[in-house]
């Protein structure tokens, strides 16, 4: 079994700042990551010392980007990335984890319930069929797909109104311009790159944000 990695220097300070009072909750989302997580396939074993720097706070910056009380959807949310990490972050914010594969909601089900975790909901499917689920004013995404395909997945989830904020990476400038057909079709009046953690990581978060409107 690992040992989770311990928090020092820069990442502490980071984690502090992020997730306030509900730290311990985060070192015990942690914690779940880097045994039952590893054990269960959700990540790698090679990716326990990292899991801080290359995840969960890579992940947890982005909520900079997402308005108070949102009601957000998490799609392809698998070990819980970015989801469980805004939703610990930020208790204003209701979240549902869609993910398709059982095994993964069955084991972010466990780990929600044990951090006591009263606004998320894990749902079963694929995205397509959770448009009109509830209404999402914002959709978040990690490693899913291209932008093109992604914003066919994710973009219907806003019924026209709200945001999706996707986490990429060198390439979001490229993808931009390769989905420009497809985001106009889906009625995009803004699609920006944004860097998010810059005070307070060594590796800021490249997110593509794109804004809907009916």
């Amino acid at each position: 079994m690992e040992t989770p990695p311990v928090l020092s220097g820069r990442e502490l300070q980071a984690a502090e700042q992020i997730f306030g009072t509900r730290l311990g909750l985060a070192e015990r989302y942690v914690g779940h990551l880097a045994t039952s997580g590893i054990e269960r396939g959700l990540l790698g074993p090679r990716e326990v010392p990292r899991l801080w720097s290359r995840h969960v706070l890579n992940c947890a910056v982005i909520e900079s980007c997402i308005p108070q009380a949102a009601t957000v959807a998490d799609v392809g949310s698998g070990a819980g990335l970015p989801g469980l990490c805004l939703a610990i972050a930020r208790p204003d914010l209701s979240l549902t984890l869609i993910e398709p594969l059982e095994r993964r909601c069955i084991w972010l089900q466990e780990v929600v319930d044990d951090l006591g975790l009263d606004n998320v909901t894990v749902w079963r499917g694929r995205a397509e069929a959770a448009v009109g689920l509830t209404d999402f004013s914002v959709v978040t995404a990690r490693a899913v797909s291209a932008l093109d395909k992604l914003a066919r997945l994710t973009l219907p989830l806003l019924q026209g109104n709200g945001e999706l904020v996707a986490i990429k990476g060198r390439s979001a400038q490229d993808e931009i311009e390769n989905a420009q057909k497809v985001l106009k079709k889906l009625r995009a009046v803004e699609t920006e790159i944004l860097s998010c953690g810059d005070e307070l990581l060594e590796e800021p978060t490249t997110v593509v944000r794109v804004t809907v409107r009916r």
